[in-house]
């Protein structure tokens, strides 16, 4: 892992998409130019996301999800820290 985010992630743990490591640092979306906090996917080489639209739940329960197109920048929330080092005591 480096330190940029996955070019696709989904925050769904049946995804092909979902990544476990990525998600524990923390990932942060901006959309348009706007920061998007209720992001359940992303793609940034095909520029869109999907999030839920509004309180609206599908058959299953699951939140109703839109796509919409855009400009994609996703970021790390912390940095990548430093490898602990064995103690040679």
């Amino acid at each position: 892992m480096g330190d940029s985010p996955p070019d696709r992630l989904s925050v769904e743990p049946a995804s092909p998409y979902y990544d476990q490591a990525a998600l524990a640092r923390g990932v942060g979306i901006r959309f348009r130019g706007v920061e998007r906090r209720d992001v359940e996917e992303y793609c940034v080489s095909e520029n869109w996301i999907r999030a839920p639209a509004g309180k609206t739940r599908d058959r299953k329960g699951n939140p109703l999800l839109i796509k919409m197109t855009g400009t994609v920048e996703p970021y790390y929330l912390t940095p990548l820290s430093a490898r602990p080092v064995a103690d040679e005591s």
